[in-house]
């Protein structure tokens, strides 16, 4: 009962990690420049995503413009868009086949079926979670690296977005769950390493007539 609870709870650890993983994938600030300028009133802020770049004025317009050119953009973005891709469509495997493999669903078949789901599906999701890491640890070092270059102009210098912070969140929801998931069958499968099941030797019919007729015999 324990092991389906913390399955359970890994399951929803692994929910908020997708939906987040998604949320960071399509968000437009994975980094930030706001530009005051001399007067409040004319503040811009603008943000850069993975697929586009968004401005914001103070008088309340906001205007987006998509990247549609793949090549022209730096290799760390490039690495960001497959990466973020890559670990949606894993955690959303994962979702599926830890569904079928959890022990609170009727699903999967067997018990050792469920196990060997429910393994694969904390795989998928420690693997999303280190696609995730990867992309949001790279981006957030190209930021800091040009934050603190001294021949980049003040105002083209950024700051990381909430973008990033809901990547690197999304995937250590991610690899908690994957570790959880995995650790969950492992301990079970361990089990019955250490403590096989006994096994009872019974003295079969045909050799207790055969000794009595033998005793028989004798008298």
């Amino acid at each position: 009962m324990a092991s389906a609870s913390l399955q359970f709870f890994a399951f929803i650890l692994a929910l908020f990690g997708v939906f987040g993983d998604i949320a960071a994938t399509l968000l437009p600030n994975w980094k930030v420049n706001a530009d005051v300028g001399s007067n409040i009133i004319t503040a811009i802020t603008q943000m850069q995503g993975l697929w586009m770049d968004c401005t914001w004025y103070s008088t309340g317009m906001f205007s987006c413009t998509l990247k549609y050119s793949i090549l022209s953009l730096p290799v760390y973005i490039q690495a960001a868009r497959t990466t973020m891709v890559l670990s949606c469509i894993l955690s959303a495997f994962g979702i599926c086949i830890t569904t079928v493999g959890m022990k609170c669903t009727k699903l999967g078949g067997d018990s050792d079926s469920k196990s060997h789901a429910c393994f694969a599906g904390g795989i998928c999701f420690i693997l999303a979670g280190i696609s995730g890491l990867v992309p949001t640890s790279w981006y957030t070092r190209e930021i800091i690296s040009n934050f603190l270059d001294q021949t980049i102009p003040e105002s083209s210098k950024h700051e990381p977005g909430g973008a990033v912070y809901t990547g690197f969140i999304s995937a250590g929801f991610l690899l908690i769950a994957g570790v959880i998931f995995c650790t969950s069958c492992f301990n079970k499968q361990q089990g019955g390493w250490i403590y096989p099941p006994k096994q009872h030797h019974f003295p079969s019919t045909e050799q207790e007539s055969n000794a009595g007729y033998n005793l028989k015999d004798y008298v």
